[in-house]
């Protein structure tokens, strides 16, 4: 797949559906593709962008370019609470009005991840502590989101869906399709009849979005992802609107490379742990990550890494290709019968 030529947004997609970009400054995803959808009685905007001056005014001069602005928007959908997702809630709420939909689980995160986050940072220090980050690393590690509550103005949205539900909208009919993962109220919209889905962050047609086991993520985010990623296989689509990068029309094709991905990163876990046992920080160590080594990262990546890293090892756990034990208050793994 290769990306478009430069264009100008927003981008009419179809008649009644426009592709905004709006800019992530500093940071190397650089834009989120949010989508505007005219409605009989208004229109919805599903993601909004981080909360920065240059993401709002953007966002407000592509509504404008639009002939939408603020004044017409009814409803903001919100694929998950990332700050790149998320972020403008609260000021596109403010300026518009809009009925704010998010899924439960998302709705639930809101208040300790973006209001009071007290209780996170002492559940943080001891997840890193068990997780065998060292002494001199853990206080960096266990406040590196904090800067991020910045780039979000929060609000609590008016609805939740499940999954599932029906949103007339326009000329479109979408679907919700819960597909946790990447978070745990991660949501998609397909609409079926037109054969296009929105995938947010969860199918991107050339990186892959953080998995990460940690302490607002429990239980098995990674078999979450690939059960969401098969659950797509069938679908009758024939374009891709994600919320990074730019659309693609083969999901099967894509699907299927997301799925070897993590196949193989599987594998060199299993390869990093080796005979002995390691801890998450060991393993994660040893990984090979696309962007450097992990005592390159800033702690704010050294943290998504290990989380990532746990996903895996917790994974294999779940296959039974590795154990996993306490000792000393430190979690370690091991091969399966490698005592």
């Amino acid at each position: 797949m290769t990306a478009p030529v430069e264009t100008k947004y927003p981008l009419q997609v179809m008649d009644g559906l426009y592709q905004l970009r709006v800019p992530i400054p500093n940071n190397p995803l650089g834009w989120v593709l949010p989508y505007l959808i005219e409605g009989r009685d208004g229109w919805t905007l599903v993601d909004s962008g981080w909360n920065v001056p240059e993401a709002f005014d953007s966002l407000e001069q592509q509504l404008n370019d639009a002939g939408v602005g603020f004044a017409k928007l009814k409803t903001l959908l919100v694929t998950h609470i990332h700050p790149d997702h998320y972020g403008l809630a609260g000021q596109v709420k403010e300026r518009s009005g809009a009925t704010v939909v998010i899924h439960q689980r998302e709705r639930d995160l809101i208040r300790s991840r973006y209001r009071n986050p007290d209780q996170l940072l002492a559940t943080m220090g001891e997840w890193l502590t068990t997780h065998g980050v060292p002494k001199e690393n853990r206080d960096d590690l266990k406040t590196s989101a904090m800067p991020v509550r910045a780039f979000v103005d929060p609000v609590d949205p008016d609805e939740v869906v499940w999954g599932g539900e029906r949103l007339p909208i326009g000329r479109f009919e979408f679907e919700v399709w819960w597909t946790p993962g990447h978070s745990p109220g991660h949501i998609c919209f397909l609409e079926r009849e037109k054969k296009f889905i929105l995938t947010g962050d969860h199918v991107l047609p050339t990186i892959t979005p953080n998995i990460s086991l940690h302490p607002q993520q429990q239980g098995n985010p990674l078999g979450d992802y690939i059960a969401s990623l098969r659950r797509l296989e069938e679908l009758d689509v024939e374009q891709v609107l994600p919320a990074h990068e730019y659309s693609f029309t083969d999901l099967a094709g894509r699907l299927r490379a997301i799925e070897k991905h993590h196949d193989e990163r599987l594998e060199e876990m299993m390869t990093v742990v080796g005979r002995s046992a390691r801890t998450a920080f060991e393993v994660a160590r040893g990984v090979k990550w696309v962007t450097g080594t992990l005592d390159s990262f800033s702690p704010w990546m050294q943290r998504a890494a290990l989380g990532e890293t746990l996903a895996h090892l917790d994974y294999l756990v779940l296959e039974g290709r590795l154990h996993k034990f306490v000792q000393d208050g430190v979690q370690y793994y091991k091969r399966a019968g490698n005592d």
